[in-house]
């Protein structure tokens, strides 16, 4: 389908330039390798990876999905991780049927498949706020210490699954839920972290 793509003068959801390979161009795919740090499995930087976060989550870009999944599946073999699930941040209801979709569970889901492990939806997202790419500052720390509640309970190493890690705080909430539902330790994936900061705050928060 790729030079369908071409010939409609598609734009690569990484780059923005003009598609030369089907979901990708083969710059991006080139590029599209994972990172790990403090256990979460990454492509690099919002500033890199951002708009492809974006191209699933307003877009429907889902043909990128599985590409992501299966390059995270390779950190998961590489660290040998022993992981008993996946599962993803959870949404809140109104924002899915907009959608028609959450994205992390796209993605987690995905991933689940390509690294052979079960999904299960562990969480529900009982609290409401604003969207966090529409906030700043102070205002995106300041979600309910109770935003997510686990639904079951589990055991074991989870890998839990967000599209991006702005400033942590949705991430940091959700893993505290998971914790409660039993996972024990609990690992992460997404596209794309903000920031250096981000990535050492949640180092700080695993101690």
């Amino acid at each position: 389908m790729a030079w369908l793509e071409a010939l409609l003068n598609l734009k690569c959801p990484g780059c923005g330039r003009g598609l030369d390979s089907s979901g990708l161009c083969r710059e991006c795919r080139a590029e599209l390798e994972w990172q790990q740090a403090h256990g979460l499995l990454f492509l690099g930087s919002y500033q890199r990876w951002g708009s492809l976060s974006r191209s699933i989550k307003y877009r429907g870009k889902r043909d990128v999905v599985d590409l992501i999944a299966g390059v995270w599946a390779e950190g998961i073999r590489y660290h040998r991780w022993k992981l008993e699930g996946v599962t993803a941040v959870p949404t809140l209801l109104h924002r899915q049927i907009r959608r028609g979709y959450n994205q992390a569970e796209l993605l987690g889901r995905a991933l689940a498949q390509a690294a052979g492990l079960p999904y299960q939806n562990v969480l529900s997202r009982v609290r409401y706020a604003p969207s966090q790419a529409k906030r700043t500052g102070l205002s995106k720390t300041a979600l309910p210490a109770d935003t997510f509640t686990p639904k079951r309970k589990v055991c074991g190493a989870w890998l839990l699954v967000d599209d991006v890690i702005t400033s942590g705080t949705t991430f940091r909430l959700a893993r505290k839920a998971l914790l409660e539902a039993g996972a024990k330790p609990i690992y992460g994936a997404c596209i794309a972290v903000k920031s250096l900061k981000t990535l050492q705050d949640l180092s700080l928060d695993r101690r």
